[in-house]
């Protein structure tokens, strides 16, 4: 599974870690994450953060 990068403050989301800070239970792909999920770090959204290639 793919992590992604906020590009605002760096925090790296990794599926295989989740969120616990939102309930988001490790093995959840960025993908699935809800529309209203956000950065735990600086609070912005999905939009905000892009694939590590």
């Amino acid at each position: 599974m793919d992590k992604y990068e906020c590009l605002e403050c760096s925090y790296i989301y990794d599926p295989e870690v989740g969120d616990d800070t939102a309930g988001i239970e490790p093995g959840t792909p960025f993908e699935d994450l809800p529309d209203d999920w956000v950065c735990p770090l600086c609070g912005v959204g999905k939009d905000r953060f892009a694939k590590i290639e």
